[in-house]
């Protein structure tokens, strides 16, 4: 398997190297050079969470042998290893199960270390980042921007990691308390939390930036873990698998909604997609902050002020993962993609032609919902069905819901994807709902850990200067 970019300018690379590498020199984003084909479901019933995820994930990775040895930098059973080793720490043995919701299922992704979908996937990246680094006897500086679940995630899964310093920008004041103590909390020496003055979007140009700057970057080592690096995105297409598997044990179509504000949690679904599994439509799920529901219903590509939301997660106005799927739409053209971001960075907006449009509205339906919209969700669930959502997946459930009744087919299950535990947003689902979730058992001291972090302004100086300080006392 080989990669190119989204932007048709940086060398194709393999796996081991776009995993580290993260985003292309050329500015884009690293796509697979083709799309490997799904196995036949019926060879993937009965397998077990971490053995569906070698099959599907498998292709991704494989390359041929390199090096005077002949042996490939990550082999099968390396691979198999790291992967069974992932999961270990998720409270459901079923790592990623499904349960019924009323006329929807739910597909809960919230069992791991941290409480959120991101660790399915960052759980095996940092225990990938490990074994490549491992193999070359180098280090990386990963640099990452939060909305508030990836931070925490990537730091654990990194943490205590020798060969990697993990640096993870957050807006100030923009997460949850829980979000931000689970970065700020983490003890290990190599784990660096930073607040920033400004929203997700800041955060992200920041990160953005400092890969454009070449020589900064090749002096630190500087790697990525959002989902800009492709081994997250990977990842990800394991659960629609599984959870297919599980709704439509005759294997017809599903439906699926994602709340998303980065594009690559439903993305995902889309390459699940791309390699064969039977899925009908992608419903984007958006809060106020709805740019890529504007895009896909109305081709509005533009961006607004990012509003302070009770699903902070999905603050933001850039969906940096936008560009995977434009680059497919858009006949692998990384020159044209390149013009249509070129001109959204410059004037803040751009309209998707009508042709393009249609491609995408081939694939993808989308809903937003307002915060009242969504406590009414949080609180109807819990009454029905004695279910708490957090407010991400209740925006998911509710624009399912509306999906359904415009466009109803009882013939076609469609499943919402559950991102977060309601723990982290104990405030916001006790004014929905009158309870008050409490954070498992191997959190239970969260609140009364100190916390550690450093504070910037939205200054690309700034925040090299501190990424080397941060090098400097390492060293």
């Amino acid at each position: 398997m080989r990669y190119v970019s989204t932007r048709g300018e940086a060398a194709s690379l393999g796996f081991a190297d776009v995993l580290l590498t993260g985003l292309a020199p050329d500015g884009g984003l690293f796509v697979p050079e083709t799309w490997p084909e799904l196995a036949p479901l019926d060879e993937l019933r009965g397998l077990s969470y971490p053995e569906l995820a070698v099959e599907v994930m498998w292709p991704f990775v494989e390359a041929p042998d390199v090096g005077s040895t002949g042996e490939p930098e990550i082999t099968r059973e390396d691979f198999s290893r790291m992967v069974h080793d992932s999961y270990t720490d998720f409270d459901s043995p079923a790592i990623c199960p499904v349960r019924p919701l009323g006329d929807l299922w739910l597909l809960e992704l919230f069992h791991g270390p941290t409480l959120a979908f991101k660790d399915v996937a960052l759980q095996l990246v940092g225990r990938l980042f490990d074994h490549v680094l491992t193999a070359r006897g180098s280090s990386v500086t990963i640099l990452g921007a939060t909305s508030g679940d990836t931070g925490s995630a990537a730091m654990d899964a990194f943490s205590g990691l020798s060969r990697a310093q993990c640096v993870i920008l957050f807006p100030d004041g923009r997460t949850s308390d829980i979000q931000r103590r689970q970065m700020t909390t983490i003890a290990a020496p190599n784990c660096h939390a930073v607040a920033v003055d400004g929203t997700f979007d800041d955060c992200q140009d920041l990160v953005k930036a400092a890969f454009g700057d070449e020589e900064f970057r090749t002096e630190v080592g500087l790697s990525a873990v959002n989902s800009i690096n492709w081994g997250r995105v990977m990842a990800q297409v394991v659960y629609y698998v599984s959870a297919h598997l599980e709704v439509s044990p005759e294997g017809t179509e599903v439906d699926f909604c994602v709340p998303t504000g980065n594009f690559g949690n439903v993305l995902a679904g889309w390459v699940a997609k791309r390699m064969g599994l039977p899925i009908r439509r992608l419903v984007v799920a958006s809060n106020r902050n709805d740019i890529l529901t504007r895009t896909i219903n109305d081709g509005d590509m533009s961006t607004n002020e990012v509003v302070p939301t009770t699903s902070p997660s999905m603050d933001i106005q850039v969906s940096s993962n936008f560009e995977r799927l434009l680059f497919e739409v858009l006949g692998r053209d990384g020159s044209a993609v390149s013009a249509m971001l070129g001109e959204f960075r410059g004037d803040g907006s751009v309209t998707v032609p009508s042709e393009i449009l249609d491609r995408i509205r081939a694939d993808f339906d989308a809903g937003r919902l307002s915060d009242d919209g969504a406590a009414d969700v949080i609180e109807r669930m819990h009454e029905d069905h004695g279910v708490l959502l957090d407010p991400h997946s209740a925006v998911g459930v509710g624009v399912a819901e509306r999906i359904l009744a415009r466009t109803p087919d009882g013939a076609t299950p469609m499943v919402c994807l559950a991102t977060a535990h309601p723990a982290k947003f104990p405030d916001a689902v006790f004014a929905a709902s009158g309870v008050r979730p409490t954070l498992p058992a191997k959190l239970g001291d969260l609140l009364e850990l100190p916390e550690h972090f450093d504070h910037v302004p939205d200054d690309l100086d700034r925040v090299e200067e501190l990424v080397r300080r941060v090098l400097a006392v390492r060293d």
